[in-house]
């Protein structure tokens, strides 16, 4: 008997995981991607002697990648390193505080008690009940269909139902934070973390308070030559379990017929498979591969998630005060957000993010230099002007960085380059350039994202950061690990 085919569109992070997962099962897996290289928006570049992380910068959760491993009969160690880092990120305010999140507990409640004042109790408690929800709902959550009914009839779901209480539901992140915390800086940096989902923390549900489980709980990690090993190893596992991959070779369409798959089209090119499993934005999928504009706008119907402007900068000097992640809080987060979700601009006061690599490898800078990724919380793009935002936020970022930290930044950039909403959408089809496809600004929002699979087409998969459970690296995992599962099932009751 032939083994069944499985064609996937894209190599992003999720469309490799499930590469692998697929030709593990003893499918024949194609994978065609558009641009020259595998990672989607997990890439690298070098510009004048530096390297750059392009996309995502913060690891978090390797069990994800050391189950994906071990469950196709490898071992992760001989793919890629890590290691732990024992600050998560070190945070900045405009009063002048700073604060180390230490990823030890007890060193993270003497610091925000010594910074702030805060009760050292409030933070153990916070980061307990994170864990707990996130033990006992977000697992739920993450690991399974929603979509299956067979999900809401598992045991776990009754404990989590006992778990989640009205605040998770129906109170906005910051209502929840303010019950925990007393300070204002306690409450700003538990805020944040709605923007790991490109969220509003004074709109999207309390539940998004299983976030921070995952870094200041599971720990943070950095990936031995940065977050480009990751990509890498993910690579080089598909290819080991005999996925094949086609670059330079976008899809143009999804070819069905009378509600069942049949394959794809590339290049004018009839291709048929068994399975297919998109990696695309779910809303450009339905768009543009199906053609099915209604299906595509019920996906517009649910509010996009943010998006980021991005500046890579050589800085010729070494900031000892710097860490690997870096915090400079704007002095109005309500305005921000505001202004993000509401207005679609920017905010003239942006809180911004610096990763530098090269505090944990030398190889990335030049002697005695940095390589600094600065980014900002970004509106998805709906027309606006983005060179004239581009050039203002630029300005502003270099006010704020030398207000807050006492120098002069611009005269220090060696080499530049940026990425923005638009560049964003081009490079990845995020539509609109929201990083997270929909975002969760409604507590019903975690079951408004598309399913792994459409009842419409038999045979045809979605993973990845548009659809079920979200985006972020460790969720893309999670949802090639549900694709994975939901065809191993579904092909329990067939022949091959």
């Amino acid at each position: 008997m032939n083994n069944p085919t499985a064609i996937i569109i894209g190599s992003g992070v999720a469309g490799m995981a499930t590469a692998a997962r697929l030709a593990s099962q003893g499918y024949r897996v194609s994978v065609y991607e558009k641009n020259s290289y595998p990672g989607g928006k997990l890439s690298v570049f070098e510009q004048d002697g530096y390297r750059f992380d392009a996309g995502p910068s913060l690891f978090t959760q390797p069990q994800n990648l050391e189950e994906l491993f071990s469950e196709t009969g490898e071992d992760l160690k001989e793919f890629m390193q890590y290691k732990p880092v024992e600050i998560a990120c070190q945070y900045f305010y405009e009063n002048g505080k700073v604060l180390r999140a230490f990823t030890n507990r007890e060193e993270f409640a003497r610091e925000l008690h010594e910074v702030t004042g805060e009760e050292p109790g409030a933070l153990q408690r916070y980061l307990d009940d994170s864990g707990r929800l996130y033990e006992d709902v977000g697992q739920i959550f993450v690991n399974h269909s929603l979509h299956k009914t067979a999900t809401w009839f598992n045991k776990r779901v009754i404990r989590a139902l006992k778990t989640v209480q009205s605040g998770h539901l129906f109170s906005s992140l910051n209502q929840l934070n303010e019950r925990y915390f007393s300070t204002p800086e306690a409450r700003q940096l538990f805020n944040r973390y709605a923007t790991y989902n490109g969220s509003n923390p004074y709109k999207a549900p309390g539940m998004l308070s299983l976030i921070p489980h995952l870094e200041q709980n599971l720990g943070t990690f950095y990936p031995i030559g940065g977050m480009i090993s990751i990509t890498n190893a993910l690579h080089k596992l598909a290819e080991k379990k005999g996925a094949r991959f086609y670059f330079n070779s976008p899809v143009e369409r999804i070819i069905h017929h009378e509600g069942k798959i049949r394959g794809v089209v590339v290049n004018g090119e009839n291709l048929t498979a068994d399975l297919v499993v998109s990696n695309n934005d779910v809303y450009f999928t339905y768009k543009h591969l199906l053609n099915h504009s209604l299906k595509a706008g019920k996906v517009l119907k649910h509010e996009r998630s943010s998006s980021a402007l991005i500046f890579y900068w050589g800085i010729k000097q070494s900031l000892p005060r710097l860490h690997l992640h870096n915090i400079f809080f704007s002095n109005n987060y309500p305005q921000e957000f505001d202004h993000i979700f509401n207005k679609g601009e920017l905010y003239t006061d942006p809180t911004v993010y610096i990763n530098i690599t090269s505090k944990m490898e030398k190889g990335h800078a030049p002697e005695g230099c940095e390589n600094w990724f600065v980014m900002v919380n970004a509106p998805a793009n709906t027309g606006q002007n983005w060179e004239e935002l581009r050039s203002r936020a630029r300005s502003q970022v270099i006010d704020k960085i030398n207000r807050m930290l006492g120098i002069d930044i611009e005269s220090l950039i060696e080499t530049e380059q940026w990425l923005d909403p638009v560049l964003i959408e081009e490079r990845t089809s995020s539509f609109r350039g929201s990083l997270y496809g929909t975002s969760s600004n409604d507590r019903m929002a975690a079951f408004a994202r598309h399913a792994n699979f459409t009842s419409y087409i038999k045979g045809l998969y979605f993973c990845g950061g548009s659809v079920h459970p979200g985006g972020g690296i460790p969720l893309c995992l999670k949802s090639a690990r549900i694709v994975g599962n939901l065809i191993k099932n579904q092909s329990h009751g067939h022949t091959h």
